[in-house]
């Protein structure tokens, strides 16, 4: 981001796939790979949630980097001696430089590692999750949901598209914007679509078909992290999360939704976002608020039909060792 300017994400990903025919050297293999994530970013916390729905937890174990990093990287701050216990490595970046030693791009999350090389594979989010579905599905859980289903997919990648350009990353548009013009500009994007998505989902529980799919995992990370940070320290503040009924029932109807809320760490979220951009909360301090009861209140969103499995089944609660830690989440 340039002063004066509006923001531009570097999308420079490493593209390198992992698919079912090892096409580009990296064949689907349970056990095989570690998907790197932080439970403060959004973008890794879709592969969290679709990891979750797909039940591939033991097929594509997951390590979880602490909520704060700085300019070397993520950090395995969460781990017994501050290193991943699998890939024995303290900051993210290292996996990054194994597989190029001139690496010159973001190091972000969610990335995946190919663990008998320590080398990273990808951190290419967008396709990351699409693969979980498409690639993964001989290790897919017994009643898993179609996320991706084919039929769908035109709609679904126009919604996506949308929603990431005004929504997703909108947001960070307004939040990084270096003019008062190019947060203006944002932030009225941001509003409109906003209220094009409250039409669109009010006589439709979910956003493309009667059933979950890739669309509604994109937009909860969004939605969830609006109240918590979006709306105050993002500036995106014409209204909140909670002021807008239609978006706000949807976003509790998932919430309540096994695979969804149970993911969410709003502690993380909130020390990310309020001690990693100093440059816009430079006191360093963060917010006790919101108060999170209201996630656990009723929605009436089932009035509107839909199936949010299809005719699959919801999955088996977290296990112990991949729980949000208690007090860190409304659900318990």
């Amino acid at each position: 981001m340039n002063p004066g300017k509006g923001y531009s994400r570097d999308s420079r990903y490493i593209d390198t796939r992992i698919t079912a025919d090892g096409r580009d050297g990296y064949p689907v293999e349970p056990g095989r790979y570690r998907l790197v994530v932080s439970r403060a970013c959004p973008w890794a916390s879709r592969a969290v949630i679709v990891r979750r729905l797909l039940g591939l937890e033991e097929a594509l174990p997951m390590a979880v980097a602490g909520p704060v990093h700085d300019e070397r990287s993520w950090t395995f701050d969460l781990d017994p001696g501050g290193r991943d216990p699998v890939l024995g490595i303290e900051r993210l970046r290292e996996a990054f430089f194994a597989r190029d030693p001139d690496y010159d791009r973001g190091i972000t999350v969610p990335a995946v590692v190919d663990v008998p090389t320590g080398q990273v594979v990808t951190n290419d989010f967008p396709q990351i999750t699409i693969d979980m579905s498409q690639e993964w599905a001989p290790y897919h859980r017994a009643g898993a949901p179609a996320l991706y289903p084919e039929a769908l997919r035109p709609e679904i990648d126009a919604v996506n598209e949308v929603v990431y350009r005004d929504v997703n990353n909108g947001v960070y548009r307004a939040g990084f914007a270096g003019s008062q013009e190019a947060y203006v500009q944002a932030y009225e994007r941001l509003f409109a679509r906003l209220d094009w998505l409250s039409d669109r989902l009010a006589t439709s529980r979910y956003l493309v078909g009667d059933t979950i799919t890739e669309a509604d995992v994109r937009l909860f990370t969004t939605l969830v992290r609006f109240d918590a940070v979006y709306h105050g320290h993002f500036k995106c503040n014409r209204n909140k999360l909670t002021e807008l009924p239609v978006l706000w029932a949807y976003a509790r109807d998932l919430f309540q939704t096994p695979g969804f809320g149970d993911t969410v760490d709003f502690e993380h979220i909130k020390q990310h976002y309020y001690r990693v951009h100093s440059d816009i909360n430079p006191s360093g301090i963060v917010p006790v608020g919101p108060d999170l009861s209201g996630w656990l209140t009723p929605h009436d969103r089932a009035d509107l039909g839909g199936r949010p499995f299809g005719t699959g089944l919801p999955p088996e609660p977290v296990s112990p060792g991949e729980a949000v830690p208690a007090g860190h989440n409304p659900l318990g």
